[in-house]
């Protein structure tokens, strides 16, 4: 089938490839414009768009699907359009464009966790199981007919960033399944049920450290929220981001920092937190020990 792949991150890029892997025909690539990176803010394309570059592949950069982008996508008379975290809300112009629709892998239980950060959010409220769904899109958000859900389980220390990396591994099939079944005449999608929750973008604000939360909920937070936009501390008026980070069940007061037996630990109201490796604010990423040892002198 003729595809549009409107994806932006490199979690994107295994799905991309499965489609191709399966026989389809990738007419578009849609991401998001080039981003600056780095200290010196190159502008930079996104890692989709590399991909779909090095491949040879057609590349649109938008972030919003203005008119000429739709009469742009219409001229490719694709059948289905497939989207992994590409990054901005498809409006119901162009979800009506193609024959088949659009259809997009959501890294939630769906109804649960609906919008922008449902693994962050899953992995902050404690869950021990995530799963990964191809629905359908329609105007409301993540609220369309699902085609194809996967339930797998969480490893207790994994990162947002660590677990999708493996969900997008996992669940790179996922929607190419989906467009097969397109493609035979044998697509059944089921409505969603149950309550939904929603998961917006993570603020930077949420991404703290809380001295009158145990070390479990803090450890929770700091898993949602690695690498982005990163778990944080106040040492005085100084911000120091958390890189790596565990549980240690020594309670000590709340925000004191302490080293036992080599250890950095962080004081919660229940347990503590093993530092490891922190990056103080502008400066370089550092051995929670090294960073402590300069503290103290």
């Amino acid at each position: 089938m003729k595809v549009v792949f409107a994806g932006t991150p490199e979690l994107a890029i295994p799905s991309a490839q499965a489609l191709l892997d399966h026989g389809h025909e990738i007419v578009a690539v849609l991401t998001r414009p080039d981003a600056p990176v780095g200290r010196k803010r190159v502008m930079t394309p996104s890692p989709v768009a590399a991909w779909a570059v090095a491949r040879g592949l057609k590349v649109i950069k938008s972030a919003i699907l203005s008119p000429e982008i739709n009469d742009e996508l219409t001229a490719l008379k694709a059948d289905v359009g497939v989207v992994v975290a590409y990054g901005a809300l498809l409006p119901e112009s162009t979800l009506e464009l193609l024959p088949h629709g659009w259809f997009n892998l959501h890294f939630s239980n769906l109804p649960q966790y609906r919008g922008a950060a449902p693994v962050q959010r899953a992995l902050m409220s404690g869950e021990t199981s995530v799963a990964t769904c191809v629905f359908r899109l329609v105007k409301k958000m993540d609220a369309g007919p699902i085609a194809s859900c996967h339930i797998y389980e969480v490893e207790p220390h994994e990162t947002a960033q660590q677990l999708l990396a493996r969900l997008s591994e996992a669940a790179a099939d996922q929607a190419s399944i989906v467009v097969d079944s397109i493609q035979r005449g044998e697509l059944n999608v089921t409505e969603q049920s149950g309550s939904a929750t929603f998961a917006p973008k993570i603020d930077i604000a949420e991404a703290g450290f809380i001295p009158t939360d145990s070390a479990q909920v803090n450890f929770n937070r700091f898993r949602g929220v690695t690498a982005e936009p990163g778990f944080w501390f106040l040492d005085g008026e100084q911000r120091v981001k958390v890189l790596d980070a565990s549980i240690f069940s020594a309670d000590l007061d709340p925000s004191s920092l302490h080293v036992v037996d080599g250890e950095v630990l962080l004081g919660c109201a229940s347990g503590s937190l093993v530092l490891r490796q922190v990056q103080p604010a502008g400066k370089a990423a550092m051995k929670a020990t090294d960073w402590m040892r300069g503290r103290r002198s």
